[in-house]
């Protein structure tokens, strides 16, 4: 008799993995649901193969929740070896490897700090963003030409760990969209130098960090403000359309309103009241 890999029953869980290096977001998620036997799960915030660390898994109900999550900045260790070139910006392409003079402490401390504020880069080629449609890792592999367009990150802080040449370490808090490969590789420009990344791990998203993947309670980690319902509670449960009349709060924007066994999340527009999430079980 073979043996059922899922369990029917719905799971919601909120919960932080660390994802090991060299295996795809999705293909560590898989992972992940057979552990838990739940296959309807989900992740925020891809780490490419080459990253490690920190990534955020949802079961159940709760992998609509992602959107409201409080994930920002993020977190990241780099490792920048010099002398280095790769067409991936770290070890997964390498293409030269050369020895290369070191570096005065100082002024490596000096120019990590300098990394803060608004930057603008180019995108890595191999990275998950859509050119036509197509990702564009995808489109490197095939080896079809085209061009990254230039964005902008926020850089939230940036701090020196060590140097032991030709190995830099350094810790940077960053917005959501940005590459910390890109940021590696404008420290090697100011520092009149070459190299990639060899090691890249996330270390929180926002409030979350890995702890031995612990259940979270999503309420902790909403950035949506609580409305007060002074309404029957059997309307939201069965989903039917409230006023404003019975919420504290009127103004326009997004709410939740929570019950001691669900939640709703849910938006007034013009003193119109939508869901935009209802009975999320708790």
């Amino acid at each position: 008799m073979q043996k059922r890999l899922y369990n029917k029953e719905p799971l919601n869980k909120l919960l932080v993995v660390k994802k090991p290096i060299f295996i795809s977001s999705n293909t560590y998620l898989n992972k992940i649901k057979r552990k838990y036997k739940n296959k309807k799960a989900g992740f925020s915030g891809t780490l490419d193969p080459f990253a490690c660390g920190c990534l955020i898994v949802a079961f159940g109900q709760y992998s609509k929740l992602f959107k409201y999550l409080s994930k920002t900045p993020k977190t990241y260790k780099a490792v920048l070896w010099l002398g280095v070139q790769s067409e991936s910006l770290d070890i997964e392409n390498v293409t030269s490897i050369e020895i290369v003079k070191p570096l005065d402490k100082d002024l490596i401390k000096k120019e990590i700090e300098n990394l803060k504020g608004e930057i603008e880069y180019t995108p890595p080629k191999f990275s998950a963003k859509k050119i036509d449609g197509k990702r564009a890792y995808d489109l490197a592999r095939d080896g079809i030409e085209f061009e990254m367009k230039k964005s902008t990150m926020n850089i939230v802080d940036t701090k020196f760990i060590t140097y032991n040449h030709p190995f830099i370490t350094f810790e940077s808090s960053v917005s959501e969209g940005s590459y910390i490969r890109s940021l590696a590789q404008i420290l090697c420009e100011r520092l009149g130098t070459i190299g990639t990344l060899s090691y890249l791990e996330r270390l929180n998203e926002g409030k979350f960090f890995y702890e031995n993947e612990k259940d979270l309670n999503p309420l902790d980690y909403l950035d949506i403000p609580i409305n007060n319902y002074n309404g029957t509670k059997e309307w939201l449960f069965n989903g039917k359309k409230i006023s404003t009349d019975y919420l504290e709060t009127k103004d326009d924007g997004k709410y939740l309103i929570l019950f001691d066994d669900f939640f709703s999340i849910i938006e007034i527009v013009g003193n119109e009241v939508n869901y935009l999430l209802n009975k999320v079980t708790l």
